[in-house]
């Protein structure tokens, strides 16, 4: 599938930015001009049943993957993919040959949240406000909430139906250099699973006073801690 792809800048260098299920491109509204600022061009698609982009029969990790590989010119100077889209990236590099990856607060495991949770929460975002946002995501700005909320509806709630709890979505190694920057609350990146990556060759590094959205919670911290590999 083609996706829909949104682009901020014209630097010489070209990032990639995913998004995770539930949301759209519009979740990096304000990771856009900080890296355009940088001198970056920046690519941001619609995942397949997100944002802009069609909504599809079926949904998997790996389906999405083949959609960036066909939507995204390969050998972007670097990919960084949020949430759940983490192991859509992973999934895609190869195909995409990145010449470096960061994983944001990848939910490549659930921790102690369960499969039906988040599906749980999946059909919540449907009736989602402002103020329940707000009341989970007290640190977001006005302009984050507004994205997320139309994110929620845009999205098609299926395309969380392949999540499976017994799935192992954690790569078996880091094929390009790869940060994963664990949020402060280390809810996805326990200490146990940062050790299990960095023997699998990834780099490891918590935002502190964070939570999920990293780059929401904290763009200064977000931006900080990828001093090295921008």
């Amino acid at each position: 599938m083609k996706l829909a792809l949104h682009e901020v800048g014209d630097g010489d260098r070209t990032v990639l930015l995913v998004h995770g299920v539930m949301s759209s491109a519009d979740t990096w509204r304000r990771v856009a001009p900080a890296l355009a600022e940088r001198g970056y061009r920046v690519l941001m698609p619609d995942l397949r049943g997100h944002g802009d982009s069609p909504h599809a029969d079926e949904y998997t990790p790996d389906l999405l993957a083949a959609d960036l590989v066909e939507s995204v010119p390969a050998g972007v100077d670097l990919a960084l993919a949020h949430s759940f889209g983490a192991p859509v990236l992973a999934l895609a590099v190869p195909g995409l040959r990145p010449a470096k990856v960061v994983y944001s607060d990848p939910a490549w495991k659930l921790g102690a949240t369960s499969v039906d949770e988040v599906r749980e929460f999946a059909q919540a975002t449907k009736s989602a406000t402002a103020e329940s946002i707000r009341q989970l995501c007290p640190r977001w700005l006005p302009e984050d909430i507004e994205a997320e909320l139309a994110g929620y509806a845009r999205w098609d709630v299926r395309a969380i139906e392949w999540l499976q709890s017994d799935r192992d979505l954690i790569p078996a190694r880091a094929e390009v250099p790869s940060l994963v920057q664990g949020a402060g609350d280390h809810h996805l990146v326990p200490d146990e699973l940062a050790e299990r990556l960095r023997g699998r060759g990834f780099e490891v590094v918590y935002v502190p006073d964070t939570g999920h959205c990293i780059h929401r919670d904290d763009l200064d911290g977000f931006l900080k801690s990828l001093e090295g590999w921008l």
